[in-house]
């Protein structure tokens, strides 16, 4: 044993050797996860262990034990009752990812060898995994985003990635190797029974329990949201009719997406200008200290991905790599046909504000001081989501957070805009109601589709995939909302400036909010 957090990460990345590329940890890129028979009865004999030595520790940060502890328990519960590897989107997103997560910004300069071994590892890895699955039932959901998965990556692996501008002739037998292995698994997919998305409510309990530090059980946060959404509604109705009583809410929203740059040229400088716009604006109304030391790079997405990105889990800002961040991050401003893809309105809030200039941009840069180490490295994006789902309270918590918190810097929105952001707070509610409705059993994914298209407003092409996220990960999405509303909370306890109180909060890096709220407890922060 050399220390809790330098086992745990051993074990981390043994398992889960993509996870160690996107943190920034060496020594893994050649592989991908070992599979076979008697995989998961070997790695919960070492979560075992792990737990065992997580309670005789003494001497790690306790944001790190406590976070190990709770990571432990969960993944020791879902591997017993529906391992990832079980999973037949968990096998194609691992694959693919192996592969472009060697090919990003933040992994230069390209590790030729790492990417060849990689590329040659897929075929056996899919072969290991579909063996793994049977014939037992799967989510229809989970094998519909396999299948379309593997379409994209055989495409990119035959085409598209031989336009990266590290490409190595290498790699062209490997990758179209691959692509038929990607092939071959999408069709022996057929046939498979579907089995119920549902984690149950038991499980559901030790999720919000363990990994968010939720008291509450399901059924407190599905009232409050139900209650929220409806709110938002109202509220709505009434920021509109004081705008323009002629014209609903959602007409109101529609017409911001004509309000953009005038070509497509102009519009990675639109990103940068509301960029450095949300910083100043943030700093001068002393609402948080923007981060100005770690650069922010805006760049058109390269044609390499543009036929992948959608399809997968591509980011367009990706967490850095936490244990080798370097000096900057970039953020792929992504390719569209029309120029509302890129409007004023969802520039400003979405990409310089929540993620951008003081959202994850801000709260990734802070992070790498944090003092607990997994602080520092828990919300770096995987394959599918972040690396420690009980960081989402406070990461997405956040980043939505300050969406808000902008208000507060006079100017900044427009009137409009501000609509736009209220459906933010009634979609995020609304996706509490489905994430823990669909766990618990009481709605179906037909229901939860209908729900989100018909009520909720979501975009038609966005729904699907939407509640099939849900179903992978439960209680997650919920997270985004009452992350929200326990900083919220906090805030309306705190005892010092607004500025101080934001800065206080990112000053922990990506850990669980409860753990933060007792910190400022104990240090006499809050009322």
């Amino acid at each position: 044993m050399t220390g809790l957090v330098d086992d745990y990460l051993a074990h981390r990345f043994k398992w889960r050797p993509v996870d160690a590329t996107f943190m920034g940890a060496e020594g893994h890129d050649h592989r991908l996860p070992p599979l076979g028979p008697g995989c998961i009865e070997a790695e919960l004999d070492e979560i075992r262990i792990l737990l065992d030595w997580t309670a005789q520790d003494s001497e790690a940060h306790p944001h790190d034990r406590a976070m190990i502890g709770t990571e432990l328990r969960v993944e020791q519960a879902r591997q017993k009752e529906r391992p990832r590897q079980h999973n037949p989107a968990w096998l194609t997103g691992e694959a693919g990812f192996g592969v472009i997560s060697l090919l990003l910004p933040q992994s230069a300069p390209w590790r030729g060898e790492a990417i060849a071994a990689r590329l040659a590892a897929i075929p056996g890895f899919l072969d290991a995994g579909r063996a793994l699955i049977g014939d037992r039932p799967v989510p229809a959901g989970w094998v519909g985003r396999a299948r379309d998965e593997s379409a994209a990556l055989a495409l990119f692996l035959r085409e598209d990635m031989a336009l990266h501008e590290g490409w190595q002739d290498a790699w062209a037998a490997p990758a179209i190797a691959a692509a038929e292995a990607f092939e071959r698994f999408a069709t022996s997919l057929d046939g498979l029974p579907d089995a119920d998305p549902a984690c149950g409510a038991a499980h559901l309990t030790l999720v919000m329990k363990e990994l968010h530090g939720l008291s509450l059980s399901p059924e407190d946060p599905l009232a409050a949201a139900r209650a929220a959404f409806d709110r938002c509604g109202t509220e709505l109705e009434e920021m509109a009719r004081a705008i323009d009583p002629d014209t609903p809410w959602q007409a109101q929203i529609a017409a911001l997406s004509q309000i953009h740059p005038e070509s497509l040229d102009e519009v990675p400088d639109s990103y940068r200008h509301w960029d450095a716009a949300a910083r100043s604006a943030a700093e001068s109304h002393g609402l948080v200290t923007p981060d100005r030391a770690y650069g922010l790079d805006y760049r058109l997405l390269p044609p390499c991905f543009h036929r992948v990105a959608g399809p997968l889990y591509f980011l367009f800002y990706r967490s850095p790599p936490g244990l080798n961040p370097g000096q900057g991050s970039v953020y792929w401003v992504m390719p569209g046909a029309e120029l509302s893809a890129h409007s004023t309105a969802m520039v400003k809030a979405i990409h310089a504000v929540h993620h951008g200039s003081v959202g994850h941009h801000t709260q990734n840069a802070r992070a790498r001081q944090a003092p607990s180490r997994l602080g520092r490295i828990a919300a770096t994006d995987c394959s599918m989501g972040l690396a420690f789902q009980g960081a989402l309270t406070l990461v997405e918590g956040w980043a939505c957070h300050v969406e808000d918190l902008m208000m507060e810097a006079r100017g900044f929105y427009t009137p409009t805009e501000t609509l736009l952001l209220k459906s933010f707070e009634r979609r995020n509610a609304a996706s509490v109601l489905v994430d823990l409705n669909l766990h618990m059993g009481h709605w179906s994914m037909a229901e939860c589709e209908r729900f989100y298209a018909e009520e909720a407003g979501f975009a038609p092409a966005r729904v699907h995939g939407e509640v099939v996220r849900n179903s992978m990960f439960p209680a997650s999405r919920a997270t985004y909302w009452l992350g929200v509303e326990g900083i919220r909370a906090l805030r309306r306890r705190w005892t010092g400036s607004t500025q101080a109180f934001h800065d206080r909060l990112l000053s922990q890096g990506h850990v669980p909010l409860h753990l933060v709220e007792a910190e400022m407890q104990a240090a006499g922060e809050l009322a």
